[in-house]
């Protein structure tokens, strides 16, 4: 039988074991899929005792993407623009790195009928989430697209090395004031530590829509920003987790599976 994993430091909270076995089962491909946690110290020789040990693929979560794509013998061009890896697909001799989250972004976006094109978008957050979503956000064609972070240099950095892609306006959260948005990103992490990005007052346009792409408890606080701004929808990163594993899946299997039922059994779980 065909081994996969999901790698990262914790990882006993990961839904990718269960996500991948739905979509297994759904196809009727026969693999494994295992949580394996792996200190960071200890990642490259783990990996090499992976690849010895059979594994076909597998995906890496935090604190493990950036690192990841520097132990790889090839990466995407997606996963270069990012910075980070979160998929790895076996090669004779080591690992090829992907990234799947952009795709499994703009494919929930669809799925929530949220239109990027024409629209004003504000990203919050200048960290590999977000460098993960830039480019497919750029190809969707906004009327504007502005990344946001705490201290200007990042977000004008990350401007000038996409602009080959698409026009970024790069923009602090404090000198967002008195502009308006149809959709807001939230790519920051800060909903761990139980807090929202600090941003100043009314941000949001009539009938806008806020996205987070933190799920579960660390969703709340953007959650509770976006009801304070009147937001037309809210939604957080779950469908946005398991289409990234729908892609993921594609890449090792070569069949797309269908995610609805999936994200329909994690909320009620």
């Amino acid at each position: 039988m065909d081994r996969y994993a999901v790698i990262g430091f914790p990882v006993s909270h990961s839904k990718s074991p269960l996500i991948h076995a739905r979509f297994a089962r759904q196809t009727g491909q026969e693999l494994g899929y295992e949580a394996i946690e792996i200190a960071p110290a200890a990642l490259a020789e783990r990996l090499a005792q992976m690849h010895a040990e059979g594994y076909r693929g597998c995906n890496a979560t935090l604190p493990h993407k950036l690192v990841v794509a520097k132990l790889c013998e090839q990466v995407s061009e997606r996963a270069q623009l990012a910075g980070a890896v979160n998929t790895l697909l076996r090669t004779d001799s080591g690992w090829r790195g992907d990234n799947s989250d952009g795709e499994g972004f703009i494919a929930d976006l669809r799925n929530l009928g949220l239109a990027v094109a024409g629209r004003r978008v504000l990203l919050l957050g200048t960290g590999g989430a977000a460098r993960g979503i830039l480019k497919p956000l750029l190809d969707e064609k906004p009327a504007e697209l502005v990344l946001s972070g705490r201290n200007p240099w990042k977000p004008e950095e990350i401007a000038e090395q996409f602009k080959p892609h698409g026009r970024i306006v790069p923009r602090t959260h404090a000198s967002l004031k008195g502009d308006l948005y149809d959709l807001v990103i939230n790519a920051t992490s800060v909903g761990h530590q139980g807090a929202a990005p600090r941003l100043p007052g009314q941000l949001l346009a009539p009938g806008g829509a806020c996205y987070d792409l933190s799920y579960g408890p660390a969703h709340a606080p953007f959650a509770a920003w976006a009801r304070s701004q009147g937001a037309a929808l809210v939604a957080d990163g779950l469908g946005m987790l398991v289409e990234q594993a729908a892609v993921s899946f594609e890449l090792w299997r070569g069949v797309r599976p269908q995610t609805a039922g999936v994200v329909e059994e994690l909320r009620r779980s």
